[in-house]
């Protein structure tokens, strides 16, 4: 398999949808699909009556049709729900899954899988989050149903995932051992293909597994301690999008409330080549000239988000995209590191843009509930095993031991990241819920992808300008790989 020299970050939820991902594969580089709460999202599509019909064909291809068929007459309204009402949602996640949710899970996958590998032979490539650990193996293996090439994986250590793959590729029970706060004794969390689709026969492909990671130490880690094959990295520097790994070291803050990163934070690349592994360089990296350095210091190539999260086929609903190119033009567009938005705890990149949760009058506006529930912590008191988020009601928080200033600031990602894709959620009484944008630091340098006078640009776009220097180091062999 030849490698690409350009991954498309995984953005969720659904910034990097199938369309998106199709797109950049069929310029030759590597399309991902975010895996992250796509339940939620194709369950949306089929309420809002699948126009173009893209989820009724993908659903006719899954293999197990008695499956899908339970997915469409539970989700499908042909001509749509009215305006301004509820979306029917999933169960959320427990120890013990439903077997609708497993299900619908697998089929989501495979249905955002198999519509951005539609029509094509090159490589697509699924992201998911180790901070969402309970829809991660059903996820995995609706993507592997549909012949996923490539899985990434960050927001932690994913250190399950390599042993993860080697069972589902053969149809095998599996686990995944759940981190849970002031656990006694290890929890786990169990998925059996053959439980869910007796028919299945024959194996799968087993992707290449590639994690996130931030740091060289970490690798080195990974590589000792995986439960099965890595077969390459991606590194992130802090001022990519989406969340960031927290500084080493004492967190210390700037008068804007972020936090610091130092040279501690650095990335040795020429070290991480030695590893002998294939790695791809993120943040801040979404330029000719970056991917020109990064092959330089013996890197396969760059994973670029935000300039594919604004280009003509991702998934951000088009109205915000405009209104974000319109201030970057201007020159008024601002990125806040927020070191208290996310549940998780992780910084998260906020781009502040009026009518959203970035607002702070939006944000105090907005009544808290949690009723997605992919960033609850799990956490053991009294052996029994409970949910809590520090974005739910605070009171609810605070009587499940959950500390009150752990709220402060928090923001309900699960369902502000799907309001930014247009599928926005709206509560009985037709309130909806607010979105949030999140990009890296150089987002302003989107620019460079626009001819003048234009305000759009396309994924080919992106790639184009980002190959146009490449001829300058053609002489740069190809780093050693087990692809």
């Amino acid at each position: 398999m030849t490698l690409p020299k350009i991954i498309q970050g995984g953005m969720g939820v659904a910034i990097s949808d199938w369309r998106l991902a199709r797109a950049v594969a069929l310029q030759g580089q590597l399309g991902v699909v975010s895996g992250t709460g796509i339940a939620i999202v194709m369950t949306a599509r089929l309420q809002e009556g699948d126009p173009q019909g893209a989820m009724r064909r993908a659903l006719a291809a899954f293999p197990f049709q008695d499956a899908a068929q339970r997915v469409l007459d539970r989700y499908f309204v042909e001509g749509g729900i009215p305006r301004g009402k509820p979306y029917r949602r999933p169960p959320m996640w427990s120890m013990k899954p439903s077997r609708e949710l497993e299900e619908l899970t697998v089929i989501a996958n495979f249905v955002e899988v198999f519509l951005a590998k539609e029509g094509h032979h090159n490589p697509i490539g699924i992201n998911l989050l180790e901070k969402v650990q309970m829809p991660t193996m059903a996820s995995l293996y609706g993507a592997m149903l549909a012949g996923v090439d490539f899985v990434l994986m960050g927001a932690g250590i994913p250190l399950q995932i390599g042993g993860i793959l080697d069972k589902l590729a053969n149809h095998e029970p599996t686990q995944y051992r759940l981190d849970v706060l002031n656990a006694t004794e290890e929890h786990y969390l169990h998925f059996d293909p053959r439980a869910l689709f007796p028919e299945v026969s024959g194996t799968l492909k087993r992707p290449m597994f590639l994690p996130i990671i931030s740091s060289f130490v970490l690798a080195q880690a990974l590589l000792k301690r995986t439960s099965g094959r890595i077969d390459g990295f991606v590194v992130e520097l802090p001022i990519a999008g989406g969340h960031n790994a927290p500084p080493r070291g004492q967190l210390q803050l700037n008068a804007r409330g972020e936090p610091i990163y130092t040279e501690k934070d650095a990335v040795d690349l020429e070290k991480l080549a030695k590893l002998g592994l294939p790695f791809w360089v993120g943040g801040g990296y979404g330029n000719p000239e970056k991917l020109v350095e990064a092959l330089a210091h013996g890197a396969a190539g760059i994973q670029v988000g935000t300039a594919f999260a604004y280009c003509d086929e991702s998934g951000m609903a088009a109205e915000i995209k405009q209104r974000v190119i319109q201030k970057v033009l201007d020159g008024t567009i601002d990125v806040l590191t927020s070191a208290t938005a996310s549940p998780t705890g992780f910084p998260f990149k906020v781009v502040q843009l009026e009518g959203t949760l970035s607002d702070a009058s939006v944000y105090e506006a907005r009544e808290r509930v949690c009723d997605i529930g992919y960033l609850r912590h799990l956490y053991e008191q009294d052996g029994k095993i409970g949910f809590r988020c520090p974005a739910e009601p605070v009171d609810h928080y605070v009587k499940k031991g959950g500390d009150l200033e752990d709220t402060v600031g928090r923001v309900c990602l699960c369902n502000a990241l799907g309001s930014t894709t247009g599928y926005i959620h709206h509560r009985p009484d037709g309130t909806p819920e607010p979105a949030i944008v999140t990009s890296g630091d150089d987002l302003i340098n989107i620019v460079q992808f626009l001819s003048e006078g234009a305000t759009h640009y396309s994924a080919a776009d992106v790639i184009a300008k980002l190959l146009s220097k490449i001829s300058v180091v053609s002489d740069v062999p190809e780093p050693s790989a087990r692809l």
